[in-house]
Parts: C-alpha cells; structure tokens; sequence
C-alpha cells in the first residue's frame, strides 16, 4: 500500500504539534512547512520539514513546487486574504484541504445548546472570529465552485503544557503561589470546554484522507463539562497555590481592561457547550482521555522546570490588583 502523504502548515504549535506526532505514529508521510523560526516543540525526526515564509505567495509556492500531498492540514491560515494565497498554492495539489477554523466564530451569546456545527456563525466582538468566518464563507465557495475540496475543522480552548488557560498567563500562577486575589468574569460557573492537543489529535487525524469529510465542518473538542471556578481551582491544586477568587461582570472587567475585551465578550463570557456527535460518528473510536486536572499539573510542571518559563508580567500583576481592589 502506498503511504499517504500529509503537508502540515505550521506543525510546531500547540495544537499542530500533536497532530504532526499522531500522524507520523499512524503511518503517514508528513511534511512541515513553516518559517523554521526557533520551536519549542521538536518535530519527529521522521518529518521532513521545508522553510518557507507562508505569507508569501512565491516563497511558499517555491517550497512546494511540484509537490502533491493527499491532504493539507492549515493551521496558520486566519484572514480571507491570507486563505485566497494559500488556496492559490495548494488547492490543485491535494485531495483535502483541511482549515483549521474555530468555535469562537459560533454565534454569541448562543440561542440554543448544545452548540453543534449548525449553529449560525455569528461573533460581533471578535475580530479574530469574524475573520475565521469569512475564511469559511470563501472556503465553502471555493468548494462548491469544484476549485478545492475542503473540509473545516473548529476546535474549542484547545491546550497543551505549555499554555496556561487564563487571561493573563503565568501571572495569574504566581499570584496563586503569592497568596494574592485573582479575577474572574461572572460568577464563574458558565460552562467552558477545555481540549488538551493530545486529545484534539487523533480525532483530527481520524478524518485525514476520508471522502466521506469533504464539503463537512466538525466540532473537536473534549466532553468533559468545566466551569471557570473549576478550571481555576485545578491550576490552584496544581500550583499548590492559595486561592482568592474575586468574580467581576465582564461590564466591569472590559470597562477597567479593554484589551480583553474580545477575549471576554467574544468567546469566554458565553457558556461553551458543544456537541461532537458528527466527528464520533467519522471517528468512532476517538475517546478524550485528559482531564483537565492533569492538564492543569502538566501546565505547572513544565513551567516549573524552567524559570525562563516561569514570566511575571508587571502589567497584568497591576491589573488583577485594580481588578481585585
């Protein structure tokens, strides 16, 4: 049987990293193409990797001149604009074009849960989230029109060990270990999906290669229900941290800290409860098996092996002071 071959646009980030590391273990060809800045994430020495500034319609077309690949994995796409260079690039030269959209582009807040790949696309604070939907309009045109064969991906709060999942990052840590108040928005108990990469991979492998997912969108993401509170109290746990938990509406919160605004308005205010249905049913055997209060001790330990790591903003110190006073 002939190998199949994977071309992966990015390949080194936290939630491409593990999908890269699947692939391979599953038996796939895979090349990276990426810019081949400094990662912390190793590819697999199975991998081969190209360098190319993806931006850049003639370095990127360069790279892959005379290549053909059984699909595309594009995780560095986020504008229309951006999408038109890479669809001119690769469309012609794969069997599937998968884009890496995200749930944060379902509408806000949702009129109805769960949140299932039906639900309108619809997000007026975030910029982010209404450029990944024009992606997916151009992409569906794209399609219809017989120029590529697509299919979207959405994935929620996707993870790994190196993200810590609050606004404010590893600030947010350390005020736990100091013993002093950190903020939530509300009163912490909407609903979040926490995903960690590990998890999110082998469904997204699963659907790599497969006719049956071209035209479709699928929601990735785990099935374990969270609120804010929990998520907050197993970073606590896991930094051994104290935790002083001070809840403020996000009227108040975007008021005193407008840039998170998008952040809050556009995606963490609103309850994240979704349905994974249509990819159970293309990848029958995917089971999440990471709960997030493991992930939270991964999140601790690597930051912990490091102090580089380990970065206190003084400006976002400030501002959970102000937050919290």
């Amino acid at each position: 049987m002939t190998q199949k071959t994977l071309l992966v646009i990015g390949g080194t980030g936290q939630i491409s990293a593990s999908c890269v590391r699947l692939a391979v273990r599953d038996g796939w060809a895979v090349t990276v193409v990426n810019r081949g800045s400094t990662s912390i994430r190793v590819l697999p020495a199975e991998v081969e990797h190209l360098t190319a500034d993806v931006r850049d319609e003639e370095s990127l077309a360069g790279a892959l001149r005379g290549r053909r690949f059984d699909s595309v994995a594009d995780f560095l796409t986020f504008t229309p604009e951006q999408l038109a260079t890479m669809l001119r690039v690769v469309a012609a030269s794969t069997g599937q074009y998968v884009f890496v959209g995200s749930a944060s582009t379902y509408q806000k807040p949702p009129a109805v849960l769960p949140i299932t790949e039906a639900t309108p696309l619809f997000n007026p604070w975030s910029q982010y989230a209404r450029d990944k939907i024009a992606c997916e309009r151009l992409l569906r045109d794209e399609h219809l029109a017989g120029r590529v064969r697509a299919t979207v991906v959405r994935p929620s709060h996707t993870y790994d060990e190196t993200h810590v999942p609050l606004l404010g990052g590893w600030t947010v840590i350390d005020r736990m270990r100091r013993g002093e108040p950190v903020v939530l928005h509300g009163d912490g108990t909407s609903m979040w999906a926490m995903t960690h990469s590990d998890d999110f991979a082998p469904a997204f492998v699963g659907l790599l290669g497969r006719d049956e997912a071209l035209g479709e969108a699928y929601n990735i993401m785990g099935p374990e229900l969270l609120t804010w509170n929990g998520i907050v109290r197993c970073l606590a746990d896991a930094a051994g941290g104290s935790l002083q938990l001070v809840h403020r509406t996000t009227h108040d919160l975007v008021e005193l800290a407008p840039e998170w605004d998008a952040d809050l308005r556009g995606d963490r205010s609103h309850p994240a409860l979704f349905d994974t249905t249509k990819i159970r049913a293309l990848v029958p055997d995917w089971e999440p098996r990471v709960p997030f209060a493991e992930g939270a001790r991964q999140i601790v330990a690597w930051h912990d092996a490091d102090a580089s790591r380990r970065v206190v903003d003084p400006a976002v110190d400030a501002l959970y002071d102000r937050l919290s006073a």
